[in-house]
């Protein structure tokens, strides 16, 4: 029965990768090689001019880094069972890597958001649009989305920029470290808001997705952010009698898919002798976040850990599959039961729920009323990021497992998890 499940959830995740890579594919792209995934997640409309910055005459570097990421590992997984497919994914990604490489390219830095003349903008609460400011040494998170995309675009195809790809991401790592990241870029870029910013893991924990690949790429000269960050995530955030990661060190808030997501990048990155101990922390962060966070549909964006309750009505689509890819991943390390509940309570709730089917791709929040038209970050849908990614993360577990699967006396031998 075990192979089953494994098997199931291996064919169902990569048809459902294919889905959504094959309609992003065949959409016209922005600005001669750009994604276009602008598409109200509700009405299944696609977005224009009047829409403002939702349109096409806005692009969004976050996505578009997230996305050139995604198009490399689905190219690099259906190379051997589809290859015409894989071929178009690597030719998206090529003009992609032209376009991205070459914004980057002209002051060091990527921005959240360009206009139709593809200089930096952003929208403030109000809605009102202003330049923004290009301090050079500040960062955010666009120059980590697309760090992460050049550099592995860059390993796939042997680009001859990969150093200075890989130069791109260390200033990132430094930049955390030195504080000078960013994290809200809906505001000019600068030493007010660098700050008035919390003291919120967020950084280290989207820094921290870079490892595996950056493992896997062969660039291990370039790996020792990780481990550093695991452990200051762990010793400032974690609370012990919660088991809860807060967002920032004594305070109440808790998001619970930011702590779910930061446990998946770890675990897909440390080795197989990593610390035990480690691994049954990661795992309680992953069983607690979820039992705790999951409101129904989904999870909540935030809850205050001192009462419980949630801080918002939202609960956002992509915390799903990042409990989908973490919750396999900590299957395969331990065979605890709890974390197999975990894998099969959000895959039912994701794809019961949130994902559409037709065409493929997920509401992107939803309340217990249903789904409403709220924007957790970019309007831009997910270009495979989310979903695709952390499904190819669990399809992988799938593979591993059904050619060595638990017996009835491993699965459920970690004990102590609430």
């Amino acid at each position: 029965m075990a192979t089953d499940f494994y098997t199931q959830k291996r064919t169902g995740y990569a048809a459902v990768n294919a889905g959504t890579l094959y309609w992003m594919l065949q959409r016209p792209s922005l600005a001669g090689g750009f994604l276009n995934t602008k598409t109200n997640s509700l009405t299944l409309a696609d977005y224009d001019a009047k829409d403002g910055v939702r349109g096409p005459d806005y692009t969004y570097g976050w996505i578009q880094g997230r996305g050139l990421e995604a198009l490399v590992a689905h190219a690099a997984f259906f190379q051997d069972e589809l290859p015409p497919f894989a071929r178009k994914l690597d030719d998206s990604a090529k003009r992609l890597y032209v376009l991205l490489s070459a914004l980057q390219r002209h002051d060091g830095h990527a921005y959240f958001c360009y206009d139709a003349a593809f200089q930096p903008v952003y929208a403030d609460q109000n809605g009102v649009i202003a330049g923004q400011v290009r301090p050079a040494e500040v960062y955010t998170y666009t120059d980590a989305f697309v760090a992460k995309g050049l550099v592995a675009a860059a390993s796939r195809f042997g680009f001859p920029d990969l150093d200075a790809h890989l130069g791109y991401f260390d200033a990132v790592i430094a930049a955390i470290e030195d504080g000078r990241f960013q994290m809200d870029e809906r505001r000019p870029l600068g030493a007010q808001a660098l700050s008035e910013q919390a003291d919120d893991f967020g950084p280290r924990m989207i820094l921290l997705g870079a490892a595996a690949m950056l493992k896997r790429a062969g660039h291990h000269a370039h790996l020792a952010f990780a481990d550093r960050f695991i452990d200051y995530v762990l010793d400032r955030y974690f609370d012990e009698g919660e088991g809860l990661l807060r967002n920032v060190p004594g305070g109440d808030s808790c998001n619970l898919g930011h702590g779910i997501e930061f446990v998946g990048f770890a675990l897909d990155y440390l080795d197989k002798d990593a610390d035990p101990a480690l691994i049954a922390r990661l795992e309680r962060i992953l069983v607690c976040s979820f039992h705790k966070g999951f409101v129904g549909p989904g999870i909540a964006l935030n809850i205050s850990i001192a009462s419980g309750q949630p801080l918002s009505p939202f609960c956002p689509w992509w915390s799903l599959p990042e409990t989908i890819r973490a919750a396999a991943l900590a299957y395969e390390r331990t065979g605890s039961v709890a974390s197999l509940d975990v894998w099969k309570a959000a895959d039912a709730a994701f794809f019961e729920t949130y994902w559409r089917g037709t065409p493929p791709v997920a509401y992107q929040t939803m309340t217990k009323d249903g789904p409403v038209d709220f924007v957790p970050a970019t309007p831009d849908l997910d270009p495979a990021y989310h979903t695709g990614v952390s499904l190819l993360a669990a399809i992988g577990v799938a593979e591993r497992l059904s050619r060595n699967p638990f017996s009835v006396e491993q699965s459920g031998q970690v004990h102590g998890i609430r």
